[in-house]
């Protein structure tokens, strides 16, 4: 790809306004409900981050910020009642937020990255992933990644497609 990959923990006073501008995008909104108003995304965000179940990230190439990520343990998250989840599973959510980056074939790579930063965890066995149903584009850079379609799940706020990322089927695809 010839581009740094980098991550680092979202900050609220330093990230919310670059990440509440992203979820009002066209692109992302559809998928990710929380184009409102700055007020209340600015709780939506202060929860989220003072929420220890999950750490949130800002993706970076070449130090650039351009995508908003969610790693999270499925133990105490609502998709552990849709499969039969063990401990250390972990889950990821993410979107490609600046639309300069889109359709340049990045998502893969970013995805590729946080995945790999997850199984370091050597407790975690696999990464699970619920994309909206609808977001083809994401299923497929999911599945490119080693992810499996298990079947539609009912959330809370959308049709998701379970997916799962095991560890030896990452490692096979992805170690030189």
């Amino acid at each position: 790809m010839g581009r740094k990959i980098s991550f680092r923990k979202a900050e609220f006073e330093r990230d919310v306004d670059m990440i509440h501008t992203w979820m009002m995008e066209d692109h992302v909104h559809p998928f990710w409900n929380l184009n409102m108003p700055l007020n209340k995304f600015r709780e939506h965000l202060r929860k989220a981050l003072n929420d220890d179940h999950h750490t949130l990230y800002i993706g970076c190439l070449d130090d650039v910020p351009m995508s908003y990520w969610e790693a999270y343990w499925v133990k105490g998250d609502v998709l552990e009642k849709m499969y039969n989840a063990v401990p250390h599973d972990q889950g990821v959510h993410l979107l490609i937020g600046d639309k300069e980056f889109l359709g340049k074939g990045y998502s893969l790579p970013l995805l590729r990255e946080m995945v790999r930063f997850q199984f370091q965890d050597d407790r975690t066995e696999k990464v699970m992933a619920e994309p909206d149903i609808r977001n083809e584009k994401m299923i497929h850079v999911f599945t490119k990644c080693g992810f499996k379609r298990i079947g539609p799940i009912e959330l809370p706020d959308k049709t998701g497609l379970l997916m799962k990322c095991e560890r030896g089927e990452f490692e096979k695809r992805w170690t030189p």
